[in-house]
């Protein structure tokens, strides 16, 4: 099963996410939404970070929900 690495920087105000190793990250590529892509060697996204991120609310930690898809 692949792991997802969640990271929310509170003090530089970003959420990163790790679709793959981050060791694997080759270039960035910044989107015109403050969302940067980290791409591999072969140019597949394996991560992004989302810019100026504050959450809505004053809850400490970062809920996130889970959801599988069997089939088509």
């Amino acid at each position: 099963m692949d792991k997802i690495k969640v990271i929310h920087d509170t003090a530089g105000h970003t959420l990163t996410v790790w679709l793959a190793d981050p060791s694997l990250e080759h270039v960035c590529e910044e989107t015109s939404e403050e969302v940067i892509l980290m791409k591999d060697k072969a140019g597949r996204v394996i991560g992004f970070e989302k810019l100026h991120y504050m959450p809505t609310s004053n809850q400490k930690g970062l809920a996130v929900e889970t959801v599988v898809q069997t089939g088509p």
